[in-house]
């Protein structure tokens, strides 16, 4: 008999990715950011002065080994060192590392628990609304803490996170709590209700009944008895072949989240969508190319024995480095690697970082100049932003944010213009909302100053229409103009993925990406005249971080002092230069 996880009530889930008008014009990317820093600006031509801070060398990290991977066996799970032993130490076709624990110690899926911004963002939650603190706890540690939560809820109990709750090493459950989402929460996902709104919201469905020692763990691939025998013998678990765990729908039982909305007297008034990723994919060019896999969990080369202790090679075989958007809060679990008791060695988040990186400025967007004109004193240029993602860019939890970085330097040198630069706190200058958090910057389809500044971003806004960072106060969005993918019709959209604000009348804004039009007063400046656009990235707006870590826990402060340590400074995910002569 199996019984179904069940959605409460109040549902929240913080997660944790060249025309030119008779004027001459040379135009070519700017050299490419280096994968160790991605804030780096592009190396610039004939001029000196900075356009944005150019961020501080970090210091040297101390190099840190990691803990083990903890083996705690539950009534229901086991730890993510009871399956590590034998999927580690594998290599590909091409004789490269592939092991499953070495991926994934160090990705947002692992460290899940121990991300400081997710247990300040519980924490301010809760200072907002302190007469539901055992429901939101109970709902963060669904889908952040599920092996602890899947166990305390089949006990018939709620889970507490905070304070005294699974946080606590003093606590039964820590071990399992703290390893995130590991290998026995995923490979036990029963396909059952895939794709049903009960699914989604953490509605994953765990069978609830069968002993230890004989639970099965689901997998892509037939396996022999032997191979069955060994690891039922090694581990506790069954292996059986469940193609359910390569479709779609099993990554939106977390990664699709709506969360409830209160109105001014506090009462639950409707459910918000919060994070729709994948109903962006479907209604997009990628629903019948790609699935989430794909792009998260890309193949290696070739063939791969899937364990270190014998048993067939396989292929295709799915790498479980689970790539997103978020090289901040790694950076901050490799900065904090000891204080954060992280199971990932300095080198492993390096190589996870590296491949965010890579994500974010390889298949993400891209910037172009379609046109760069100069009539008497007057620079006009067209930007194209293409989204190459299979779903909104960017999408997922609210904090995240891209802008455009455009500059027109002359030939002296001197910044003519500048729109989107950003502060050493990772404030966007000219950007209302960071600011003034009761205010935010709008879309726009053409820019002439330089405070005015086009943001990719969602707005949230209460049933009173009070911009707010406070999920259970999101009742809409005042502001969605994030990218769109490829074939995504804005005009047929659902509600729950649709446009807000002035890009839903923008006609240059629309499936692919968007055009914004320049124009620029050059006054008494002489060419020839540089103009260069950054299409900038941030997994946690400033607005977002100034909120959460504002409140009175030591969550929040402890936040906030990792925000001071480690510069916020955005990705640069494209850019591009045109000189004209």
């Amino acid at each position: 008999m199996r019984r179904r996880l069940g959605r409460l009530t109040l549902a929240l889930v913080v997660l944790f990715l060249a025309g030119c008008g008779g004027q001459e014009v040379t135009e070519e990317p700017a050299t490419a950011p280096s994968s160790a820093d991605p804030t780096t600006p592009p190396v610039e031509t004939e001029a000196p002065d900075q356009i944005s801070p150019t961020p501080e060398e970090p210091d040297e990290l101390e190099y840190y080994e990691g803990l083990p991977l903890p083996a705690d066996r539950g009534d229901l799970f086991a730890g993510s060192g009871a399956c590590g032993i034998c999927h580690t130490s594998l290599q590909d076709a091409a004789g490269e590392d592939v092991s499953l624990d070495t991926f994934w110690r160090s990705t947002m899926m692992a460290n899940a628990a121990r991300d400081p911004y997710w247990q300040a963002a519980v924490r301010q939650e809760i200072e907002e609304n302190p007469q539901l603190q055992s429901v939101i706890e109970d709902k963060c540690a669904t889908c952040h803490m599920p092996m602890a939560h899947t166990t305390i809820q089949a006990g018939g109990g709620e889970s507490a996170v905070l304070d005294s709750g699974l946080l606590d090493p003093g606590q039964e459950l820590n071990s399992l709590a703290i390893d995130g989402v590991s290998c026995t929460l995923c490979h036990q996902i029963e396909d059952e209700l895939f794709g049903d709104p009960a699914s989604f919201s953490g509605g994953y469905v765990i069978d609830l009944e069968t002993p230890m020692g004989e639970r099965v763990n689901y997998g892509p691939y037939p396996v022999g008895r032997g191979a069955a025998n060994m690891m039922q013998s090694a581990s506790g678990f069954i292996p059986v072949e469940g193609l359910h765990v390569n479709e779609p729908e099993f990554c939106a039982t977390c990664h699709t989240l709506y969360t409830p909305y209160l109105d001014s007297s506090g009462e639950v008034a409707g459910e918000f969508p919060e994070q729709m990723a994948y109903f962006e994919w479907g209604h997009s060019d990628y629903n019948d190319v790609q699935i989430c896999q794909d792009c998260h969990m890309p193949v290696a080369e070739g063939e791969v024995p899937v364990s270190n202790v014998g048993g067939m090679a396989r292929q295709p075989f799915y790498q479980h480095i689970f790539v997103g958007g978020n090289a901040y809060i790694l950076r901050v679990l490799q900065a904090y690697a000891e204080e954060r008791e992280v199971t990932a060695s300095t080198e492993a988040f390096e190589a996870t970082i590296g491949r965010v990186l890579d994500q974010l400025q390889n298949r993400a967007a891209t910037v172009s100049l379609e046109e760069v004109s100069i009539a008497g004193t007057e620079l006009a240029a067209t930007v194209a932003v293409e989204n190459s993602a299979g779903h909104k860019f960017p999408t997922g939890f609210p904090s995240r944010r891209a802008w455009l970085h455009f500059s027109v330097i002359d030939g002296s040198g001197d910044v003519v213009f500048e729109s989107g630069a950003y502060g050493d706190d990772g404030a966007i200058v000219g950007n209302d909302n960071d600011d003034n958090p009761g205010v935010y910057e709008p879309h726009y389809e053409k820019i002439e100053r330089s405070d005015q500044v086009q943001i990719y971003e969602t707005i949230l806004q209460d049933t009173e229409g009070n911009v707010t960072t406070v999920l259970l106060f999101g009742a809409g969005y005042a502001k969605d103009n994030r990218l769109l993918p490829s074939g995504f019709d804005k005009a047929t959209a659902e509600e729950q993925i649709a446009v807000y604000g002035a890009a839903a009348s923008d006609e240059d804004f629309d499936g692919g990406g968007d055009r914004v039009h320049y124009m620029v007063d050059l006054g008494n400046a002489q060419g020839p005249f540089v103009v260069r656009v950054e299409l900038l990235y941030q997994s946690i707006g400033y607005r977002w971080a100034e909120n959460t870590g504002s409140g009175s826990g030591d969550e929040a402060a402890r936040f906030m002092g990792y925000y001071s340590a480690v510069p916020n400074l955005p990705v640069v995910v494209s850019s591009v230069e045109a000189v004209v002569q």
